[in-house]
């Protein structure tokens, strides 16, 4: 019994090494077959990453050839405009006119976008005094866009040249809230002036939106201001519009200022001028920009009497001022002959002295109830304010405008505001920088 218990004993110590060889290899088979499946899991997420690699591939080729097909299909639009282009100029026979010789006093833009009734009106107003002098200032429209309303409003005349801006650049704005308008007619502007001054080789540009109205002198207007432009290089540009111009403010058909603002809405520019604006022209807001471009002490001319007027109740500013500012707006109904009026008085040399003059005739008037006190007086009178907050509550009084930009305000000149009041007299609002520029004391 003892001898067979020691025989089993002996056969289990082969039977454990066999045991745990047996484990041994099945170890080592797993172990196999782990790495078999890393390698395999490997393998897999290298395809998967190329796969994802050949789709982002596939996707940026795609992204290319719709941008090409976006491309392509800009060209064709500018293709299109620009055969309507030679169209026109052969039918109205612009090129012609400057084989012939006959230097433009200045090309007239109508800048327009989709409001097709408001253009019908500015084009029938401009037409009624542009025709007898048509080859001083041929006329053109320039549409930004596409409205199809306001293309073939356009081309309806035989009158004008058509000019078509096609913009499909997206349009990111600097500063949250900014309307996307201010800065599509920046770019709209810069292309049409760079057409006319650069393309076309006017020398001078008279601009007007497909909002306005224009008098009976408007053009004489320009010929007389074009003329004093090129004696006076410190005049940066002429307007036909005076921010204060509502018919209780105004008087003088005859009378002329020159401005430190800038006042838009009817204004010619010439081609150096446009040279030094062209490449720094702003992403929004070009009548700001303007503004600011007068610092090398240069200013604008404006009338007393508007040779403007606005009508354009809805566009991009949204109506912002209409009621209160431009629906009074008196436009200018006399025909004055500019031709005999010397505007020598306008020149850098001798209009501060002239200015200067005019404001220091005037009674000085100050404290409470000044409304009442200029009613009662029966001269020119000068208001003395100390800074823009005052500046804003005089003119507040008065019903003119307070609006300032870039530390000027509307319609000065040197500090400034002259206006009306009760028809024939005039009222100035002087300023701290007066003193200095044109040496009148506050009294």
């Amino acid at each position: 019994m003892a001898r067979m218990s020691c025989d089993l004993r002996f056969l289990l110590i082969p039977a454990a090494f066999m045991f745990i060889y047996i484990q041994m290899r099945l170890f080592q088979t797993q172990s196999q077959y782990a790495d078999r499946l890393g390698s395999a899991i490997e393998s897999e997420n290298h395809c998967t990453s190329q796969m994802r690699g050949l789709i982002d591939e596939v996707s940026i080729k795609q992204s290319q050839i719709v941008a090409l097909q976006d491309m392509k299909n800009r060209q064709d639009q500018e293709l299109v405009q620009l055969k309507d282009l030679i169209h026109t100029f052969e039918k109205k026979g612009i090129a012609k006119l400057i084989e012939a010789g006959q230097m433009p006093v200045a090309a007239v833009v109508i800048m327009a976008c989709s409001r097709a009734d408001y253009l019908a009106r500015t084009v029938k107003s401009v037409l009624t005094y542009q025709s007898p002098v048509a080859s001083k200032y041929p006329l053109f429209i320039s549409q930004d866009g596409s409205n199809q309303a306001v293309k073939s409003k356009a081309l309806s005349y035989n009158q004008l040249t058509y000019m078509q801006h096609l913009d499909f650049e997206p349009v990111i704005t600097e500063r949250p809230g900014e309307l996307i308008a201010y800065y599509k007619i920046a770019r709209h502007y810069k292309w049409a002036l760079d057409q006319l001054f650069y393309k076309h080789k006017f020398s001078r540009v008279i601009i007007l939106e497909d909002d306005m109205e224009i008098a009976p002198d408007f053009f004489d207007y320009f010929e007389a201001a074009a003329n004093l432009m090129d004696r006076d290089k410190t005049i940066m540009a002429a307007s036909s519009w005076n921010d204060n111009g509502q018919k209780q403010f105004v008087h003088d058909p005859y009378a002329l200022y020159r401005s430190d603002f800038f006042p838009g809405l009817g204004w010619m520019l010439k081609r150096s001028t446009w040279d030094e604006l062209s490449p720094k022209w702003p992403k929004a807001y070009p009548y700001t920009y303007a503004l600011k471009e007068n610092h090398k002490g240069r200013q604008f001319i404006r009338p007393e009497v508007c040779r403007t007027y606005n009508f354009g109740e809805h566009g991009s500013s949204l109506g912002q001022f209409f009621s209160q500012y431009l629906e009074p707006i008196k436009l200018n109904d006399v025909k004055v002959d500019w031709k005999a009026k010397d505007l020598g008085y306008l020149t850098e040399g001798n209009y501060t002295k002239y200015f200067s003059g005019l404001v220091r005739q005037a009674r000085p008037i100050q404290g409470a109830d000044l409304v009442l006190k200029v009613q009662n007086i029966k001269s020119d009178v000068r208001i003395w304010y100390k800074d823009q907050a005052e500046f804003e509550r005089i003119a507040g009084e008065f019903g003119i405008f307070e609006e300032w930009k870039d530390g000027v305000p509307r319609t000065a000149y040197k500090g400034v505001v002259v206006f009306r009041i009760q028809t024939t007299r005039r009222v100035f609002l002087v300023g701290p920088d007066s003193v200095m520029q044109l040496g009148i004391r506050n009294s």
